[in-house]
């Protein structure tokens, strides 16, 4: 089978190198990619949000699956696309329609799905330029801390966590009046806050049928002891230890099948991965978000973790033989720790050079250096992203699986590379 992988991060160099281990995996093509990517495919220079030129490529290199990586294809509304042109019809698309997408693309939609189908989830209300007034009113009179969110895509870091009634309405002005994230800010839905432990699950569906992949729990703040600044994530843990069978039954039960059963019966066509994240109240779940995609860096644990072939996972759920399929995992923990630029999230410098890299990786290594943000210039790997590498190892446990990935990371370097020496803090 012939596959393209849209993309250019560390979940979609895990998927290369997941995919290549398929012996379906006829041919592989990334775009746009990253130097580690090239290693496992080919990679294209083509827009993520530019279907035209994906449709060329899908029909002049007889592309039969698309896997897609980021949300922003996905709302945009790539599986629309592709079922709406002839030439195009009969190609698979890992990912849902535009109007399922909408799960990540709209806090306020994804809210009310929930409400609607009885999912757990923090009280809530929607905000806008309209009800402007009413929503400083609302933040005045709520128990503090209090969650803001702007409603669309905000590249990971449209949620804030306020703890003042000052800080908040600051907050409420500048994404809505200063339209802080642009459109994204133009509707903010205000949570309740949940005091507890956030992990994320991943789950494989067609809407009707689905399978659990694997769970993980990531780290956003830049600094150690989750201090500072959001991040798109600086370290991923799995398995998660309080995530025990009891723990997870409970998320299969009242959340998992009724999402599912949410989507079907709501007639949102899913062909993928649903991210859902959550937090552990009191050993009780509740859903803080829903993505239509897999996660980044979880993606660089969960697919080392998953035993099973990917590629016959995906042909399953089109065909609708999921559920014959038994999933397996490696027993032992999974630690990744990203390695980012200097000055990351604000601003940073690329194209410096990136020393000590390992070569290309086979499935049975125990440590794994996948490429986030890196291209290839004049054969030399640079830096290209503040996100630049997510180094993952298995150990006997976590701490031993996360210092197993800090010594991989003495073996590199690069000018002003930083990492979270603390990644799993919590389990020790």
């Amino acid at each position: 089978m012939n596959i393209l992988v849209l993309g250019s991060g560390g979940r979609e160099h895990a998927l290369a190198w997941k995919l290549r281990q398929s012996k379906l995996c006829s041919r592989l093509l990334i775009a746009p990619g990253n130097a580690g990517t090239s290693q496992y495919g080919e990679n294209i220079d083509v827009s993520i949000t530019d279907f035209e030129a994906i449709k060329k490529v899908c029909v002049s290199e007889f592309i039969e699956m698309v896997i897609v990586g980021p949300e922003e294809p996905l709302v945009k509304g790539i599986y629309d696309f592709f079922k709406n042109h002839e030439e195009l019809e009969k190609r698979t698309v890992i990912g849902p329609s535009a109007a399922a997408a909408q799960l990540e693309g709209s806090k306020a939609f994804s809210k009310k799905f929930m409400q609607r189908h009885k999912i757990p989830t923090a009280g809530y209300a929607e905000f806008d330029e309209k009800n402007y007034e009413a929503g400083k009113e609302y933040i005045s009179n709520h128990a503090l801390p209090i969650v803001l969110k702007a409603d669309g895509l905000a590249a990971g870091k449209g949620v804030i966590i306020c703890e003042t009634h000052k800080e908040a309405l600051d907050a409420f002005e500048q994404m809505i009046i200063q339209k802080q994230f642009g459109e994204a800010s133009s509707k903010v839905v205000i949570e309740e806050f949940l005091k507890g432990i956030e992990l994320s699950v991943f789950v494989l569906t067609n809407g009707q049928q689905h399978k659990v992949i694997g769970h993980a729990k990531d780290y956003k703040r830049i600094g150690e002891g989750d201090t500072g600044l959001n991040t798109g994530g600086m370290g991923c843990v799995s398995p998660v230890p309080f995530a025990d069978e009891t723990f997870m039954q409970k998320v299969e039960e009242r959340i998992i099948k009724p999402t599912v059963r949410g989507l079907s019966e709501e007639k949102l066509e899913y062909n993928g991965f649903v991210f859902i994240g959550l937090m552990n109240v009191n050993g009780e779940p509740y859903v803080i978000e829903y993505n239509c995609r897999l996660g980044d860096p979880e993606t660089e644990v969960i697919m080392p973790r998953l035993k099973n072939d990917l590629l016959e996972l995906l042909i399953g759920i089109k065909i609708n033989q999921l559920d014959d399929l038994n999933i397996e995992f490696d027993e032992r923990s999974v630690a990744t720790v990203m390695a980012v630029s200097g000055g990351y999230p604000g601003e940073y410098e690329k194209g410096i050079e990136i020393k000590g890299l390992p070569d290309m990786q086979p499935a049975d290594e125990d440590v794994l250096v996948f490429h986030a943000g890196t291209k290839n210039t004049n054969d030399t790997v640079v830096t290209n992203g503040g996100r630049v590498l997510a180094v993952t190892a298995f150990g006997d446990n976590l701490k031993s699986a996360v210092n197993r990935s800090k010594k991989e990371l003495g073996n590199i370097s690069f000018e002003g590379m930083y990492y979270r020496k603390d990644i799993g803090f919590e389990f020790e």
